[in-house]
């Protein structure tokens, strides 16, 4: 059904010419945007002297700009027509991250809802105004600090800290920064990097950053710079000549029979160029990490399955047009009622909730060791407890973007995706399963996104840019709202979680039986290795020599949930150290004591039947390292909670894991190396380059870091803590492959690390299975004032084996106890049982921790050395939450005597 509207800007049957895509990208270095060309290309281009009608005019950076006045809000102004992109959108137009911030007329203002007609005649500053050595001042102090990672909220922040240092200098501590911080979200640091970097910058304090030359080595994240300042450009920062923007018609009806689909009135609109829909698909029509279940668009005749299923695409000349387009699309329904409730949905005889499957059961997990019943009957002590976890939205403050651009025509036609993606080599895949084409004729290239935490694992609007495109012949962008993105992405699964257990008198763990159902929403995503992960990891970082685990993934009509960091085992941790808490009260002994006596240690067995290995001796270490803490915090007369966990770095469970990395010495003195990671904030292009440097023993300012699908060194998700472990290995290969042939120019030197030797969970035949190869270990304390009743500090000790970057590693943990304490106190994401949709559409509803929200958070990092990993790496990036909501569970318990079972645990 493809349906042309008005004239294309380009009438000629050929499409508009485009330059070679990379050199679309501001990155820094050659070809890199400065503010001064910024702000010629503003005056030659956009300055209006005369009064036109329907216009409005202000000063944008010391200059007289107009600008249409049918712009929603200065943001859209600022990005759409003046191509002023350090203001970024994340969220308009509710103005609830901040990351839009500008200054007007001297006050910081969110730009996203700010109407035009409340600028007219001000003056608008931007970073790109701002004087250059301010804008290096902040662009070291982050860099040297680690005040950043994905990066996207760091200009926003920046002109809100320039707002504050004009009216306060030196005086601006980071005390009093922190309520002006309350208009700003940051999801990946947790805000303590931050008002270092800030209050350093008040202060005077000058730094020369540096790149780590080496492995363990504390240095700037790769460009750390440009992130600070807004000019490494996010997807939706790209322009292209001739570009088109699409928007996306989703379903009214979460179940629902599609009977018709009039786009009549949608192409009729002014500037609209075309309107798709599934009967528009060459290729096929289902895209899918595991199963290919996840329709691109439901087909009339077709069925919807959830409230993020698209049913038309909008291609119009401008974002504006398309969005006011798709919204006279007009759908006939035959409605149905959705399955929302996940234990009703496997019983037997439930009507199947998702289109094209047989089976609401997606999935099941099962393992045993021992006689669980017979163990039970003999313990000394037994507690029977059911827990609830909660669907959390991952709020990564980038929506989703991508950018499709076509090259030629005919037999020869191309097509180059810019995508944030997780994993760029399956969305490669599946485009061209889309378009029907060979793998060769489609190029993604990775544009470090604004965070995704698990949530960019699949595909949201990839194959829809790269349809249009390749349909239309003109590069297509597709940016979702922040609430498109809501109900399109995957989510971190509900799950319930039922235990049994049982100790000794000394309260040593005798049985352990959990019966888990997690609510995996309707397509598959990766949700089966979700509650996968959830059985293996159930019994903690514990010896239980009696176990019995179930877990089933149920498909609903809810909202698609997978991937989010933590993956299962977060959900099992509070489940599993609530039983062990309650345990201890009835033994008798501390939180701590009844973990050490339990902790796993290497040549035991483990949950599944593993054997741990000498890397085990994490999970001891880090209890040995926070006792100290502990008993002083006791000694003060202060309330605490502990917290033990272990997580998986790797896929584990039988996949045969292969990293590929590339490094090539070219003439002009630079190295480039490339990966198959992507680089979401959690710094994995910093430790490619900080790799490098070492094995081949040159400065790192030398090393350009690139991942693209123009050589095969991805395979599979940037999942599972796995990407600086896996990342490591290779480009250590590749480097002495380099070295071994003496670095010689315009060589793709290649390198290849291997995880093949392990086992898949619950095989009757293997009893000791293998089924990770690598865990990450951590401790964490919350200490609570009982005169306030509020936490007042976090003590986070992780095992990550080696750390490549500390400061990073420890930013890292810093944004993941962050995140844990909104996931254990006031972080969910529910939807309407009755409609399946969900009931929050803006950022403040979700109830993520803002900066004076935030406890003082103390991170000390163990390096217990991993066999058989490069350097000894375990991994940090989603061990940081698991042991922080039982933690606040405990200390909660403590502080007032009742026992917590829900999450979250104090939603207003």
């Amino acid at each position: 059904m493809l349906i042309f509207g008005r004239a294309p800007r380009f009438a000629s049957p050929d499409p508009p010419s485009t330059a070679d895509p990379v050199t679309q990208i501001r990155i820094g270095g050659p070809g890199h945007r400065s503010p001064s060309t910024a702000v010629q290309g503003l005056t030659e281009c956009k300055a209006v002297s005369d009064d036109a009608p329907g216009r409005i005019e202000f000063t944008l950076n010391g200059t007289p700009v107009s600008v249409r006045a049918d712009h929603p809000h200065l943001l859209a102004a600022l990005r759409e027509e003046l191509d002023v992109t350090s203001p970024k959108d994340g969220c308009s137009p509710s103005g609830q991250c901040g990351c839009c911030t500008v200054i007007v007329d001297g006050k910081a203002v969110v730009s996203c809802n700010l109407g035009l007609e409340k600028v007219a005649g001000a003056s608008v500053l931007t970073l790109e105004g701002v004087d250059p050595d301010e804008r290096e001042r902040f662009a070291s102090a982050f860099a040297a600090c680690g005040g950043l990672q994905c990066g996207f909220c760091i200009p926003g922040i920046v002109m809100r800290a320039k707002a504050q240092i004009d009216k306060k200098g030196a005086g601006l501590d980071r005390a009093a920064m922190v309520p002006h911080l309350g208009a700003h979200l940051c999801r990946c640091t947790g805000y303590v990097k931050i008002l270092d970097a800030i209050e350093a910058v008040a202060k005077g304090k000058t730094f020369e950053p540096a790149l780590g030359a080496g492995v363990g080595q504390a240095g700037a994240k790769y460009q750390a710079p440009e992130l600070a300042l807004g000019d490494r450009d996010y997807v939706d920062d790209i322009r292209v000549p001739g570009m088109l923007h699409a928007a996306l018609r989703l379903t009214d009806h979460a179940r629902a029979d599609i009977v018709a689909i009039d786009t009549s009135r949608a192409a009729a609109v002014e500037g609209v160029i075309a309107v798709l829909t599934a009967a528009d698909i060459p290729g096929e029509l289902r895209v899918g990490l595991i199963h290919k279940d996840w329709p691109v668009m439901i087909p009339v005749g077709g069925r919807t399955s959830y409230a993020g299923d698209v049913l038309a695409i909008v291609v119009a000349e401008t974002r504006q047009q398309a969005r006011a387009a798709a919204e006279l699309v007009d759908v006939t329904y035959d409605v149905l009622p959705p399955i929302t409730d996940p234990v009703a949905a496997i019983e037997p005889g439930a009507d199947i909730a998702v289109w094209g499957t047989d089976s609401n059961v997606l999935s099941r997990s099962a393992y045993a060791r021992g006689d669980v019943d017979a163990a039970l009957a003999g313990s000394a002590h037994t507690v029977h407890e059911v827990f609830q976890t909660q669907r959390v939205e991952h709020a990564f403050l980038e929506p989703e973007s991508t950018l499709a651009v076509p090259h030629g025509t005919g037999d020869a036609k191309t097509l180059h995706v810019y995508s944030g993606g997780q994993g760029v080599w399956d969305d490669r895949d599946d485009i061209c399963r889309v378009l029907g084409v060979p793998t060769d004729r489609v190029t993604v290239e990775l544009v470090s996104n604004g965070g995704a935490f698990g949530g960019k694992e699949d595909m949201s609007n990839q194959a829809h840019a790269a349809l249009a495109a390749w349909l239309l012949e003109r590069p297509v962008k597709c940016t979702l709202s922040r609430e498109e993105s809501f109900r399109m992405h995957a989510k971190r699964h509900p799950i319930r979680l039922e235990y049994w257990a049982g100790c000794d008198e000394q309260g040593r763990l005798t049985a352990v039986r959990v019966r888990a159902i997690g609510d995996s929403g309707a397509y598959a995503s990766v949700g089966m290795k979700v509650l996968e992960r959830a059985a293996g990891h159930a019994t903690g970082p514990y010896r239980v020599p009696h176990v019995d685990v179930e877990a089933i993934a149920a498909r609903t009509n809810n909202l698609v949930c997978g991937a989010f960091r933590g993956f299962g085992a977060n959900q099992a941790q509070f489940a599993m150290d609530g039983v062990l808490d309650r345990l201890a009260e009835r033994v008798g002994i501390s939180g701590w004591e009844i973990r050490k006596r339990n902790v796993i240690r290497p040549g035991e067995v483990w949950g599944p039947g593993q054997v741990m290995d000498e890397g085990a001796a994490g999970a001891e270490a880090c209890l040995d390292a926070i006792k100290p803490a502990y008993d002083a915090a006791l000694a003060e007369g202060k309330v605490v909670g502990l917290g033990l966990g272990l997580k998986n770095s790797g896929l584990g469970n039988g996949f045969r894991e292969v990293s590929g990395a590339v490094v090539r010495f070219e003439r002009d003195g630079r190295v480039t190396v490339r990966h198959g990671w992507t680089e979401m904030g959690q710094g994995v292009h910093t430790v490619a380059l900080q790799v490098a440097a070492q094995e081949l023993g040159i400065d790192p300012a030398r090393i350009d870091v690139v991942v693209d699908t123009t050589r095969q060194l991805g395979f599979g998700q940037t999942t599972g803590s796995r990407a600086t472990l896996m990342a490591a290995g290779a480009i250590q290969r590749a480097c002495a492959a380099a070295l071994a042939d003496g670095c010689r120019p315009d060589v793709d030197y290649h390198g290849e690390h291997v995880v093949d030797w392990t086992s898949k969970l619950g095989d009757p035949d293997n009893p000791n299975p293998t089924i990770h190869s690598a865990f990450g270990y951590a401790a964490q304390l919350v200490i609570v004032d009982p005169a306030t009743r509020k936490i007042e500090r976090v003590v986070a000790v992780h095992d990550v084996g080696r750390a490549v970057n500390p400061q990073l590693c420890a930013g890292q943990i810093e944004g993941s106890v962050h995140m844990g304490l909104g996931y254990a106190l006031t972080e969910e994401f529910p939807t309407d049982p009755e409609t399946g949709f969900p009931t929050y559409s803006t950022l403040r509803q979700l109830g993520i921790l803002r900066a004076k929200d935030v406890p003082e958070i103390e991170v000390q990092l163990v390096e217990v050395p991993q066999p058989r990993s490069p350097y000894g790496i375990k991994g940090v990036g989603e061990i940081g939450l698991v042991p922080t909501a039982p933690a606040v569970a405990a200390a909660l318990h403590a502080l007032d005597g009742e026992w917590r079972t829900t999450l979250p645990m104090q939603r207003a």
